[in-house]
């Protein structure tokens, strides 16, 4: 199984410079928005210490350790989910991830523009906050319309328009207020199984599990996402500019000069997003974690 994992955010964050150091895949990286239009896609792989030890084992063996795949995903802006700045068809793109990493900026400095004038880590975690929920208000509404109709009727499909209408109004009225459908919210237990259905039939967005790369860079930015409204364990914080060029440096080099990578760590907690277990397999051809 491969894990799906889109990098979000406003234009001229980070996004394609952290994508680039996560996957060191070569992709356009220019000071002005939408440079990015189609997604790019690559993969990294998760560093275990779990499979290096079973490789001991079997070291003729071809190691292959679990990857996670990353799609870089054009900037959004306000107002993304009427369209604006090509917004509908980012967000699809964000429907056909299993998880999502926003990136969000917190250096200064202005030889980046920022499509909203200045850094406010708050506001532009807000902005994207607010698209994704009012994209799926929007993709409930739609829904809510068509069951209806389908009330009106009779028998087994009135009892399953019924069952369907009073699990969106739990998630309508939970977006209404701002909240994260992750984790799933308070549901009636018969209806539960019911709801992980429909809401991975819809790919809602907001009930994708999220994981914030704040980027900064070592200019003297003090990072307290807690501010922010955020908490700790869901924040990874990063100099994606630096992790790019680290890429291009041996470990030797990275050991005397004081820096160490977060690279391992964020695609640590990607690929612990959706609480996947590790299966491991060793024998002479090959030691693989699945």
């Amino acid at each position: 199984m491969s894990l799906k994992v889109g990098i979000v955010g406003l234009p001229n964050v980070g996004k394609s410079t952290l994508f680039s150091a996560l996957t060191r895949n070569k992709v356009d990286i220019n000071n002005y928005p939408f440079c990015t239009i189609k997604p790019n896609v690559g993969i990294a792989t998760v560093a275990d210490e779990r499979l290096d030890i079973l490789h001991q084992l079997y070291p003729e063996s071809k190691k292959i350790p679990a990857i996670v795949e990353y799609v870089d995903i054009a900037g959004l802006v306000k107002n993304a989910h009427k369209g604006e700045g090509l917004g509908n068809q980012f967000l699809s793109n964000i429907r056909n991830v299993d998880a999502i990493i926003e990136v969000v900026r917190a250096f200064s400095g202005d030889d980046i523009q920022h499509v909203e004038g200045g850094v406010d880590p708050r506001r532009d975690i807000e902005t994207i906050k607010s698209e994704l929920i009012l994209s799926d208000l929007e993709q409930i509404d739609r829904r809510k319309t068509r069951l209806a109709k389908m009330r009106r009727t009779q028998g087994k499909e009135k009892e399953a328009a019924d069952a369907e209408w009073e699990i969106l109004e739990i998630l309508e009225n939970n977006l209404d207020q701002e909240k994260w459908l992750y984790p799933l919210p308070e549901i009636p237990e018969k209806l539960v199984l019911f709801a992980k259905e429909l809401i991975k039939n819809f790919s809602l967005l907001s009930a994708k599990p999220i994981l914030y790369a704040i980027n900064t860079r070592d200019s003297g930015e003090k990072v307290v996402p807690e501010t922010w409204g955020l908490k700790k364990n869901e924040c990874v914080v990063v100099d994606a500019k630096l992790e790019r060029e680290l890429n291009d440096i041996s470990e030797q080099e990275k050991k005397e000069l004081d820096l160490e990578s977060q690279l391992n760590n964020i695609v640590r907690h990607s690929y612990s997003l959706l609480h996947l277990l590790t299966f491991y397999t060793s024998g002479d051809k090959e030691t693989r974690a699945w």
